[in-house]
């Protein structure tokens, strides 16, 4: 503000009415003031702001770390805020890849009150109450619970998933599984398995393996089930990271993708579109959920009745790494 006044030719009181828009600035001073400020580009601390007015206008989006989930969630968030009259922090503390439960509750700590006035929490481990902050979940570890939450079908998702398989004419099908501490998880599983026994196809347990959602833990599963005295001619893996590595090792043996091994994934984040070769996957709407989460919290701190959980489709994105499974 000092440095304003000075450019301006004016106290730093006077500056100070125009920040905060008080009466009492003659419009050609106000209209200088203003001036200096845009030319330095000057914004108030919303830290001092939020102590003032008890808002910042300013909505978090806490997320484990960047990566291509959560950074399609952002996109969405970040589009359908404009029209609110909030701002957008994306903040992540660099929680291990989300590995350290209870990641949420120290962000929370360390930005609410002063600047945030509410916050959409990306795969949460433990989401507890904070005094006056409103929070929307997104795909939290044990699915929806009292706490507002936005999720897709994963259940539906992975029978559709599955069912693709089947009809191409597969029947030893691998499942590369995602954490499971993750509700969403858990429910891909047992839409895989609801998928199987509803074609009268039994699952072979080991090709049944935990992948955890991640490049560097999928490689050892991957080995493990490509590496199998009769091994699988498709794989369902929980996710497009997952499945890209099923691909990546795949070739490491030797097998081609889809001639000897078809792969299918779940998410379809802008990577799957660009492997090798292109992925099928199932569809999360992730730009809508991120932008449903954010709409969902500015109506929670306005207090607008509505539903409390929003659970989005997925759906089939055909593409180059399936095919019918080669005569032996």
């Amino acid at each position: 503000m000092a440095d304003v006044a000075q450019i301006a030719g004016v106290s730093v009181a006077t500056v100070s009415k125009v920040v905060n828009g008080r009466y009492g600035v003659a419009q050609s001073t106000l209209t200088r003031v203003q001036e200096v400020i845009d030319q330095l580009g000057y914004e108030t601390s919303l830290g001092a702001r939020s102590l003032r007015s008890y808002r910042t206008n300013v909505l978090g989006i806490l997320v484990a770390e960047f990566e291509p989930y959560s950074t399609e969630l952002l996109k969405g968030a970040s589009g359908a805020v404009g029209p609110t009259g909030y701002e957008l922090l994306a903040y992540s503390g660099g929680g291990a890849g989300g590995a350290d439960v209870g990641w949420e509750r120290r962000y929370l700590s360390r930005l609410s009150g002063t600047l945030i006035d509410g916050a959409v929490i990306v795969t949460p481990t433990v989401v507890e109450a904070v005094p006056g902050v409103p929070v929307v979940a997104v795909d939290p570890h044990t699915g929806p619970s009292g706490f507002p939450t936005v999720d897709a079908d994963s259940f539906g998702g992975a029978v559709l998933a599955t069912e693709h398989l089947l009809r191409l004419g597969h029947r030893r099908i691998g499942f590369l599984g995602g954490r499971p501490d993750l509700e969403s998880a858990t429910l891909r599983e047992s839409g895989f398995r609801h998928a199987m026994a509803a074609a009268g196809v039994t699952v072979d347990e080991a090709l049944v393996l935990v992948g955890g959602y991640r490049p560097e833990t999928a490689d050892q599963p991957a080995h493990q089930l490509l590496s199998e005295p009769e091994p699988p001619t498709a794989v369902f893996a929980a996710n497009d990271l997952s499945a890209i590595r099923v691909m990546e090792v795949a070739r490491s043996l030797g097998l081609r993708v889809p001639e000897d091994l078809s792969v299918i994934g779940f998410d379809n984040v802008p990577e799957s579109a660009m492997a090798t070769p292109p992925l099928t996957t199932i569809s999360q709407p992730l730009q809508q959920m991120g932008a449903e989460a954010l709409r969902m919290l500015v109506d929670l701190i306005d207090g607008k009745e509505r539903s409390t959980h929003s659970r989005l489709p997925t759906a089939l994105v055909e593409r180059s790494s399936c095919a019918p499974p080669r005569t032996r």
